[in-house]
C-alpha cells in the first residue's frame, strides 16, 4: 500500500463499512474520499449524483 493509499478513504457497498485505503474489490467500493465522514456518506452522494443526473436528462 502506497502512502496515498493511507489517506484515502472508501466505501464497500458489499459490507457498508468504510474502509482506509483500497482494501477490497474495486467492484464493491465506492471513492476515493478525502475524508471518512465522506466514505460514510457514499450511499447519499450516490443517491444525490443520481438525481442530479436524472434531472439534467428532463
Amino acid at each position: 500500500m502506497s502512502a496515498d493509499d493511507d489517506t484515502t478513504w472508501w466505501y464497500n457497498n458489499k459490507t457498508g463499512e468504510v474502509e482506509q485505503g483500497p482494501q477490497s474489490l474495486g467492484i464493491d467500493r465506492d471513492g476515493p474520499y478525502a475524508t471518512r465522514e465522506e466514505a460514510e456518506r457514499a450511499p447519499q452522494i450516490a443517491q444525490e449524483r443520481a438525481a442530479a443526473w436524472n434531472d439534467e436528462d428532463d
